[in-house]
């Protein structure tokens, strides 16, 4: 039986304000917010004292790549969800490029019957999109599902979209979300040749933003947009990463409001000053660019020219990411620490709290439709995380404190001010005195308003 909670004198930060308040939680849902007298509760309540830490809504990752099914070895639904609500993450949207790639409405219900099992957080599915399968989008359950990811030009497995009918039928009348993933192939291959010509199979790290070039996105961003205006489909732009494409966004925007965009705190902490040091830590696509590139999306973050904070968190093990760098996969395990960065970010000056809770609660549950999640409100699901923030005492992120299953993160030996000291997921304190709890999983698939 599920025992009534307590949060008492917690600061609330939600839909725009601060503000200091209790919480009751009943079961899955929040039952009351305001000033809550302990004898209101049930008898054998349990009272969690919030003074001095932030409450905010569980994190929504829309962005995510949990390698289950078909890579487990790198990462799972278990390990990946574990390091999530260890973050402060309690839902996220998983992408379909698996093993085998989720094309099918069949490969979704093996995926959802996985995370069932599996899963410390809510989750949602991603159908994948190639030339052959448009008539599974527009089948696709919108209150189930929460929308279809199409690659613009850059292949992944088998879902390259590039016949011009089928893409202009998908921009034009899918009703639903459609997340993009944009790099122009034909920019890439050229520049990847380049490189082979001049270092042979030596080619530098530091060679990832020239070959993923700032050219390879501007071109297939703006093909994007495009195709985008006076459609049906709601386009959301995923890790955008220069400050060119940002200007683009802004002025699309103008015209086609329900266009958005996503960055990740990757684009928002790293530059590419930085690929000497880390290397393959840092590969990931699109590549991480230069330092005024950083600075431009930090501002777009600030100004919601960019609307929600993915992780496209991508583990892979490190004896693969140590390979030379054409075989070296592309991709880093961020989701524990995306909060904390944020956070950081915040301390630094580059935007106020609010803000943060907007970009990665807020924003995601209203984009996509998610039901009753996103926010602090009475009847809603209790995801909720309680952290503390404490800058005179930053703690340093070591491979011990590693929840995924890849062993490694971009963020070794940073120190962050950030301890995230509970997650509630649907009611549940997954994670508790800042350590995982030994509770049945509670993540249970997210349904979307349509």
């Amino acid at each position: 039986m599920s025992i009534d909670t307590l949060i008492s004198s917690a600061t609330l930060i939600n839909e725009g304000k601060i503000f200091q308040a209790d919480v009751w939680i009943q079961g899955s849902h929040i039952h009351k917010i305001g000033s809550i007298a302990p004898e209101e509760l049930p008898e054998g309540f349990q009272h969690i004292d919030g003074r001095g830490k932030y409450l905010i809504p569980g994190i929504i990752d829309e962005h995510v790549h949990f390698r289950d099914p078909g890579a487990t070895h790198k990462g799972d639904m278990e390990s990946e969800s574990r390091a999530a609500v260890l973050g402060g993450i309690t839902s996220y949207l998983d992408m379909p490029n698996n093993n085998p790639p989720a094309i099918s409405r069949k490969a979704l219900e093996e995926k959802l019957r996985l995370a069932q099992e599996k899963s410390w957080a809510n989750f949602g599915f991603y159908l994948g999109l190639n030339n052959n399968n448009q008539e599974e989008a527009f089948q696709l359950d919108l209150h189930q599902h929460c929308g279809i990811k199409l690659f613009m030009g850059s292949s992944t497995g088998n879902m390259l979209v590039d016949r011009e009918e089928t893409l202009r039928t998908l921009f034009q009348d899918f009703p639903g979300v459609m997340a993009l993933h944009c790099e122009d192939e034909q920019c890439i291959r050229q520049a990847t040749e380049q490189a082979k010509e001049q270092y042979g199979d030596q080619i530098p790290f530091s060679q990832h933003p020239t070959i993923r070039s700032r050219e390879a996105c501007i071109r297939s961003t703006a093909r994007a947009i495009a195709l985008a205006e006076g459609g049906k489909a709601h386009v959301h732009l995923m890790h955008i990463s220069t400050a060119e494409e940002v200007e683009l966004i802004r002025k699309a925007k103008e015209s086609n409001p329900q266009l958005t965009a996503e960055t990740c705190p990757n684009y928002l902490w790293f530059d590419a000053s930085q690929y000497e040091q880390l290397t393959y830590r840092l590969k990931c696509n699109p590549a991480i660019k230069a330092s005024s590139d950083r600075e431009a999306l930090l501002k777009a973050v600030r100004e919601g020219v960019l609307d929600t904070i993915g992780t496209d968190h991508a583990p892979h093990l490190l004896e693969e990411k140590q390979q030379n760098y054409l075989q070296s996969p592309s991709g880093m395990p961020s989701i524990q620490f995306s909060l904390p960065v944020m956070v950081e970010l915040h301390l630094q000056g580059h935007f106020d709290l609010p803000t943060l809770v907007d970009r990665m609660c807020h924003a995601p549950a209203r984009l996509y439709h998610i039901e009753n999640r996103g926010y602090i409100r009475c009847g809603q699901f209790a995801d909720l995380v309680l952290f503390s923030i404490n800058p005179t005492d930053k703690q340093e992120v070591t491979t011990a404190k590693l929840a995924g299953k890849c062993g490694w993160s971009p963020y070794e030996g940073c120190h962050f001010a950030t301890q995230i000291e509970y997650t509630w997921v649907n009611g549940q304190a997954v994670v508790a005195n800042r350590q995982i709890q030994a509770i049945e999983k509670p993540g249970i698939p997210l349904t979307y308003e349509r």
